[in-house]
């Protein structure tokens, strides 16, 4: 690991995405900027007239459609340039100058929905039968569905005023946690000091001298303790706002307002957390033999990331990683492949960590391009899953973009992790299948069970602090850091049971959860984690029919409810079938390390 975090100027080009294939330059950007403006006031014009024929709401519509494709070309092309640095002032001042643009036009579109609401059935009923329309038939139907909580055309208009300020308390934390947040250096395996940061943490926890993990753990919580009320201020008003927007707009909760959209009940989110803790004895086994192979007296949280079987897996070359993932991915076919390639080739992919870079991954786009990918690539087994993770998102939308019209291109996030986690499942199994070396299968298998530990049992706990919270608030209870850090811990405690000693640090690590400021987020990593193992299972016994479906779900985009197109592909989530299943898999893949390790 390198003892400083380069510059962006000092990484090589071929390693960085081509964001000129938005925009070729920051002028043509900021003159769709404009155009925002220009298409809103073009929409505001339609005010009072949508019931006047079909054609008319036809037009207002298209025009609409247009204008949020816009906004979703220039609004990519600001942020993305935002996280490569995210102190280059002139795109943070684009990025803002971007989101006021948009809010100031949202507002004026704010008659919009709530003015086709006011349409008689029976003639809305009458207009959908102009051919234009029919195309529009599902998105009306959406729009009907949700007649019960759209306020008047004036409400609307207050609401969509202050969207920009309810923003605040996830862009602070952004800016802050990935710009300002000041990180010491941690004294390496070798005795040097080495600069921790967000991108580098998880590294350090993987090390294998459990005084690199331990120092790392201590003075990365120590410095977000430091801001412990600053970040429960800001988690407060983020609930706050969940809290409220549901109340004026008549949902009996935050959770079932966050769901709405997607068409689940609150069923699915509580079953979620009933089944995991059903199995939370076979999890607790699992951190047992964590601990009998570490060979440690106690096992601490910070003991958790580290390798339970020596592997020569490690500092993996980029290109190397890349070979990787194509041939894990090799049973998803030719046309998939030539996708991956095109990817790797054509500039999609921001690849290796720099100073101001935003943490983490993921991938973005705009609809009439390629999508995007933004690594912070650091050679392990971990960052290899990571491409292939990433890239299932990203094909996912190029599918989507390629099979639906604008208008259902932008699938939901329920099952935004399904196709992410399908290639992370097809990518492990496929190693695990070719290795002949029981030290290198035991490795995968434990990586395969870390999966499960990371996305399965720790979003849950997630998915249940953050539903806790909400009720809290929700019941006129302060969210004060002692609460907040209390509710966290005493949830680590529940789940990772007795021979786990919890550290008190870890009740500041909530705080550093980025997607706590997405609106009960969490949870759909679990619930797209059982999914997608249901459907990479279904790949890899059916082949070829299997398959088809699977495409056909990549396709859908948001042209039915993420349920229905679940169920399409031979998924269904309003069960706890998935989840369960899942769970299994976790236990049989723990019998299998339990034989390995027994006789190595």
């Amino acid at each position: 690991m390198a003892r400083e975090v380069l510059k962006r100027s000092e990484i090589d080009d071929k390693y960085k995405w081509r964001l000129d294939h938005l925009f070729a330059t920051d002028e043509l950007a900021e003159a769709e900027i404009a155009k925002i403006t220009e298409m809103a006031n073009k929409v505001a014009e339609f005010k009072g007239h949508l019931a006047d024929s079909a054609e008319t709401l036809f037009n207002a519509i298209t025009l609409v459609e247009d204008m949020s494709q816009t906004i979703g070309k220039v609004y990519c092309y600001a942020r993305m340039h935002r996280d490569e640095d995210g102190s280059v002032t002139k795109y943070q001042a684009m990025s803002s100058k971007c989101m006021t643009t948009v809010n100031d036009a949202m507002s004026k579109l704010a008659f919009f929905t709530p003015e086709i609401l006011e349409i008689p059935e029976e003639k809305l009923t009458e207009f959908m039968k102009y051919e234009p329309l029919v195309m529009f038939d599902k998105y009306m139907e959406y729009i009907v569905r949700s007649k019960a909580h759209v306020l008047s055309k004036d409400q609307e208009t207050v609401l969509a005023a202050v969207a920009e300020a309810k923003q605040a308390p996830s862009e602070v934390f952004t800016v802050f946690t990935n710009t300002n947040m000041p990180f010491p250096t941690v004294t390496d395996e070798n005795g040097q000091q080495v600069q921790l940061s967000q991108g580098r943490y998880i590294n350090f926890l993987e090390n294998e001298n459990r005084s690199v993990r331990e120092d790392a753990f201590n003075k990365m919580y120590d410095t977000y303790g430091q801001y412990n009320n600053t970040f429960a201020t800001l988690f407060g008003y983020e609930c706050k706002n969940h809290i409220n927007d549901a109340k004026v707009r008549g949902y009996g909760s935050a959770l079932e307002s966050a769901l709405f959209d997607d068409n689940i009940s609150t069923d699915v989110y509580n079953n979620l957390i009933e089944t995991i803790h059903n199995n939370l004895p076979t999890f607790h086994r699992y951190i047992a033999l964590r601990k009998k192979l570490l060979g440690v007296e106690d096992l601490h949280m910070y003991d958790l990331y580290t390798p339970l079987v020596e592997c020569d897996i490690k500092n993996i070359p980029y290109e190397n990683a890349q070979d990787m993932v194509l041939e894990g991915l090799s049973v998803l076919g030719d046309d998939y492949q030539e996708l991956l390639k095109k990817a790797y080739n054509e500039g999609w992919i921001d690849v290796y960590e720099n100073v101001g870079k935003r943490s983490g991954a993921y991938s973005w786009g705009a609809y009439d391009t390629h999508p995007f990918v933004c690594l912070n690539y650091q050679g392990s087994i971990n960052d290899v899953c990571t491409i292939a993770h990433e890239l299932g998102h990203a094909m996912h939308s190029y599918k989507t973009n390629k099979a639906q019209h604008y208008v259902y291109s932008h699938y939901t996030l329920f099952v935004a992790e399904v196709a992410s986690t399908v290639n992370e499942v097809l990518l492990l199994t496929d190693m695990i299948s070719k290795t002949t070396d029981k030290k290198e299968k035991a490795f995968l298998i434990n990586h395969f069970l870390e999966e499960c530990r990371g996305t399965l049992f720790r979003q849950t706990m997630f998915a249940e602090f953050e539903r806790n919270a909400h009720q809290m608030a929700e019941a006129g209870q302060p969210l004060t850091a002692v609460a907040l850090n209390k509710m966290y811990y005493d949830l680590n405690k529940l789940y990772f049971g007795d021979d786990m000693i919890v550290d008190e640090k870890i009740k500041y690590e909530w705080s550093r959860i980025p997607h706590f400021y997405r609106n009960f987020y969490v949870y759909k990593y679990a619930t797209g984690f059982s999914a997608a193992n249901a459907l990479a299972s279904g790949i890899l016994k059916e082949g070829q029919p299997a398959l088809d479906k699977y495409f056909g779900f990549l396709s859908s985009g948001c042209s039915d409810y993420p349920l229905e197109i679940l169920k399409n592909a031979g998924v269904d989530m309003t069960t706890p079938a998935p989840i369960q299943a899942t769970c299994d898999k976790f236990a049989e893949m723990l019998d299998m390390l339990e034989e390995l390790v027994a006789d190595l």
